[in-house]
């Protein structure tokens, strides 16, 4: 027994190196390097303790550090969910914390008396009545300018176009009036052109006195009856008595003239007055005279004047204005020409009055000013409210001067409370249960929450809504974003005293933010983000208080400056989530679309260094992106940390980039001058630990350095597993080894070490998402595509499925959440990006290349 005990404290000192050339360090699970005669004592362990269960503890195997960090990690506290119900009820539920038993609405127990004579100003009283006279404040119009000089200018063109088809039909009397009235020469201007034939049949040629003659069948039968026609008729037969034929036949002829040029006006008028003023004019406008056109043009524009500079407010009904337009134009305009005054003003008048915002703001404030503070006097012994009686906001402002309204802790609305906020945090693990949150992330969403309330109980006006929403959904997605701020936004109003107001337009703002920002890409879609956010605040603000308010749609042009700090806190809160969120990013370890595509840049140190020194590794590496990237869109995974983690995922090999063959350029195999494949796997397998190294080294993201390890999981490194094998077969021989010098030295004599797989695995942990687990399929699959040359869509399609086979059976993607089914699609993605890689090019004849 005592032998026993020395030979395993021996073995546990073993500590002196070997002198083979093979022995190399090995690196263990949790990152640390163990004594260089590692793989010696287990062997010696092996030997003398077939059973594992016989060993004494300190050699116990153990898990991986990874796997069980990882396990860690995706574990839910009781803890953190018993603190964040605790932290939100306390800080959202002030109104439970000092509420008083007899509040505004309630009816009172007993009859309370004034315990004593006091004064008491009622402030909450005196605010909302200050508030209501800003709103209600009478608006103050002034005259634009700009509106009468538009009014004028469409005027002068309305009466111009008048002015023009007047003249186009020549003058309104084409004979002397003593010959021909006034009436009859208008009538013959615009009568239809069958009464003029009539007319002429009926005088004549002016030598004889004609006989009336019947007319054809398609004029009408009551021709004779016309008393217009009858009148011009008679005076035209008179006429013709009186000169000569001739000159009858020459006034006949005019009065045609005159008739073609009218009935060309009448066109002109109906073909070019397409605008709206155009179409008041009608044929009444020719029988004007030109006096009276003239007069009328001076009405109109006198009483243009008029109505202008008194002013037409906005909203003006329609029937009004045309009504005060008739009033002034009765006094103004000719009898004949007052209808058509009377339509053309309606339609050119509009309203010219605007709101004077500095001057109505001021006298808004003034009204405000001018609310006395409501003071409240009580005498002692006078009843402040009977017995049954409803308390009134007064009643309550004198209960609560004199300390009677019974303040103190609301235990029922407080549990009840509390219930709520635990329902609100199970709503949200309910629902990122498909995020795999860490416990860190829980704990920035408590913070972020946290953050509403304190600003409230500091009594500021505006809330964290829009930064949370921003927050949350770049970090964790738009649904838990919403959910955050849509459960937010329910629960304030409840514990904490908020202007409801102020709440729907935050909150508005926040779930508008939590919708758009976790689909961003970039830093500037998110700056324009903060714009609309900004500017829905404001709308939703102006909105919301001309509902709330039925004097503010009226004057809501008071309200703007109130609506721009609005738009302002909506943009501030977004200026602040973007400021930040590099910061929170970093401290909580969070990956985001924006933070990975950043990463991804070839130009980070990290990414240039491994491009310069190991350049085969880094051209494998675009190749395994490119497989990796067109496999996870097609399932529907994370694209960017694919790529991203893609990238990094084997930097570990610049620690001896000369160690892996892509990296050779021709040169010899390292591994053939070292001859060990003991040591050539640990140079292989320490591209793993020195990667992760150089990731914490640079801060990568916990995300990103999944990849490294999990890439190669616990796979076999074959090549050297098998050559170990063969060597082992072909050369058995004895090892001496001294366990310790000295005069009691012993000598034990043990065959050479068997090859034991777990020596050429990887330390793991195996695949533990689908985005690591396709990254391992990808890399397993590079090197053989790229060693085809000729090969058929079949053959290549049929080589990775025994690879991706291979790595099924092993275990190898057994966490990692991927099908078999998701195994066939994986093949055909990689196969088609391997033919899109390795397209046919045209061969170019020796002579292009031969200069002229």
């Amino acid at each position: 027994m005592n032998t026993l005990s020395s030979l395993m404290r021996q073995i546990e000192q073993l500590g002196t190196p070997r002198s083979q050339p093979q022995q190399v360090a090995k690196v263990q699970h949790d990152g640390s390097k163990p004594e260089p005669d590692d793989r010696l004592r287990d062997s010696m362990l092996n030997r003398f303790f077939p059973k594992k269960s016989d060993r004494p503890k300190s050699f116990t195997a153990y898990k991986s550090k990874n796997s069980q960090s990882y396990l860690k990690n995706q574990a839910r506290s009781p803890l953190l969910a018993i603190v964040a119900v605790i932290s939100l009820s306390s800080t959202l539920g002030h109104r439970f914390y000092n509420q008083p038993k007899l509040d505004v609405g309630t009816k009172a127990p007993q009859t309370i008396k004034a315990p004593a004579s006091a004064k008491v100003s009622d402030l909450k009283t005196t605010e909302e009545q200050r508030k209501a006279a800003r709103i209600g404040a009478v608006a103050i119009l002034m005259v634009d300018e700009n509106a009468d000089r538009k009014i004028y200018q469409e005027l002068q063109q309305f009466l111009q176009h008048g002015t023009e088809l007047r003249r186009a039909i020549g003058p309104v009397l084409f004979a002397r009036p003593e010959s021909l009235s006034t009436n009859v020469q208008l009538y013959l201007r615009s009568c239809p052109e069958w009464e003029w034939r009539s007319i002429l049949a009926q005088v004549g040629d002016g030598s004889t006195r004609a006989t009336p003659l019947s007319l054809e069948s398609s004029a009408p039968t009551q021709q004779t009856g016309n008393q217009s026609q009858q009148e011009a008729i008679a005076q035209l037969q008179a006429y013709s008595r009186s000169v000569s034929k001739v000159d009858f036949k020459n006034l006949t002829d005019g009065i045609s003239e005159v008739r073609q040029g009218y009935l060309n006006a009448l066109d002109a008028m109906e073909t070019k007055s397409v605008s709206r003023l155009g179409q008041i004019y009608n044929d009444s406008l020719f029988d004007l005279s030109d006096a009276a056109w003239l007069e009328t043009q001076r009405g109109m524009s006198l009483v243009a004047k008029k109505m202008l500079a008194q002013g037409i407010p906005q909203g003006l009904p329609k029937d009004i204005l045309k009504e005060a337009v008739r009033l002034q134009v009765a006094d103004s305009v000719p009898d004949v020409s007052q209808n058509l005054a009377i339509e053309a003003l309606t339609a050119i008048l509009q309203p010219n009055l605007v709101r004077d915002s500095q001057e109505t703001k001021q006298l808004a404030e003034l009204a405000a000013q001018k609310v006395q503070v409501v003071t409240l006097e009580v005498n002692q012994g006078q009843i402040i409210v009977a017995e049954g009686q409803e308390i009134s906001q007064q009643d309550f402002v004198l209960l609560d001067y004199f300390g009677l309204s019974r303040r103190g802790v609301n235990w029922l609305g407080l549990g009840g409370f509390v219930c709520l906020v635990g329902a609100a945090i199970g709503i949200v693990l309910l629902v990122e249960r498909h995020y795999r949150l860490r416990r860190r992330d829980h704990l920035l969403l408590l913070l972020l929450t946290l953050s509403a309330p304190v600003l409230v109980s500091l009594g500021l006006p505006w809330t964290t809504l829009p930064a949370i929403g921003i927050l949350a959904s770049g970090f964790y997605g738009s649904a838990v974003g919403v959910t955050v701020v849509g459960l937010l936004s329910l629960v304030l109003p409840i514990g904490l005293e908020i202007e409801l107001i102020h709440l729907v337009a935050s909150a508005a703002a926040g779930l508008l933010g939590a919708l758009m920002a976790g689909r961003l890409r970039s830093r500037e879609e998110l700056a324009l983000l903060g714009v609309a956010i900004g500017l829905t605040q404001g709308i939703v603000y102006l909105v919301g208080t001309m509902i709330a308010s039925v004097a503010a749609g009226s004057i809501w042009y008071v309200l703007l400056g109130t609506v721009g700090a609005q738009s302002f806190a909506g943009l501030a809160w977004s200026v602040v989530a973007l400021g930040i969120s590099p910061y929170l990013e970093h401290v909580f370890d969070l990956i985001t679309p924006i933070r990975l595509a950043e990463l991804a840049n070839p130009n980070r140190p990290l990414l240039k260094k491994l491009a310069a020194e190991a350049p085969g590794t880094f051209q494998h590496t675009l190749f395994v992106a490119s497989l990796a990237e067109a496999a996870a869109r097609e399932l529907g995974c994370n694209v960017e940390l694919v790529r991203t983690g893609t990238l990094y995922h084997d930097i570990g090999k610049m620690h001896d980039p000369i160690g892996f063959c892509e990296n050779q350029m021709g040169g010899g195999n390292k591994h053939d001058e070292i001859n060990d494949p003991w040591a050539s796997a640990q140079i292989i397998k320490k591209h793993v630990s020195e990667g992760l190294v150089m990731a914490r080294k640079h801060r990568l993201p916990k995300a990103i350095q999944a990849f490294i390890p999990e890439h190669q999981g616990t796979m076999l490194i074959a090549y050297f597993y098998h050559q170990a094998k063969q060597i082992a077969a072909q050369e058995p021989t004895d090892l001496k080894i001294a366990l310790a010098p000295g005069n009691n030295s012993t000598t034990l004599t043990i065959q050479s070490p068997e090859v034991r797989e777990e020596d050429f695995r990887y330390d793991g942990p195996i695949p533990q998402s689908r985005e690591t687990g396709i990254v391992m399929v990808a890399d397993s699959c590079e090197a053989a595509l790229r060693s085809l040359k000729d090969a058929t869509h079949e053959e290549a399609l049929s080589m990775v499925n025994k690879i991706l086979r291979a790595r099924w059976q092993d275990n190898q993607l057994i966490d990692s959440g991927l099908t078999r089914e998701d195994m066939s699609l994986i093949a055909e993605i990689f196969v088609r990006v391997w033919e899109q890689f390795n397209h046919k090019r045209i061969a170019y004849p020796s002579a292009v290349f031969t200069p002229r």
